[in-house]
């Protein structure tokens, strides 16, 4: 185990990459990132303010989210992908579409070295409204 000096937290791995305490703002969450991956995640971040105009930017489970009354989809960092988190009825509705990504119940993995599909983003993104916004 391993216990970050600054936070007091501990981890199975040696110098694990996380965020000390939890961020307030999508600003912020973003801020503390790797700065290689800042411009990803300001891309999804773009993505989703766009197809979800009328959504409220907040964060949720330490997470950018966006959402009408209910949470209706998620983003974070991992190490080596953007995790987007629109629930497992949605991954299971655009099973098809997502066949080249990977991905499991609820969970989208997208590479930091690979273009977002914006087209197919916004659609999940506009599912999750229809079907969960208040």
């Amino acid at each position: 185990m391993w216990k970050c000096e600054k936070c007091g937290r501990e981890f199975r791995k040696k110098d694990q990459p996380h965020y000390c305490g939890k961020p307030k703002t999508v600003d912020e969450y973003i801020e503390t990132q790797d700065e290689n991956i800042r411009e990803k995640l300001n891309e999804m971040r773009g993505i989703l303010k766009k197809a979800l105009p009328d959504a409220q930017e907040c964060i949720s489970w330490s997470m950018p989210t966006y959402k009408k009354g209910v949470n209706l989809i998620h983003f974070a960092a991992s190490k080596k992908h953007i995790g987007l988190y629109p629930g497992g009825e949605a991954t299971a509705v655009f099973e098809q579409e997502l066949k080249d990504y990977d991905f499991s119940k609820g969970t989208i993995r997208f590479p930091y070295d690979e273009k977002l599909p914006e087209e197919l983003i916004t659609k999940i993104a506009k599912w999750c409204e229809r079907k969960y916004g208040r």
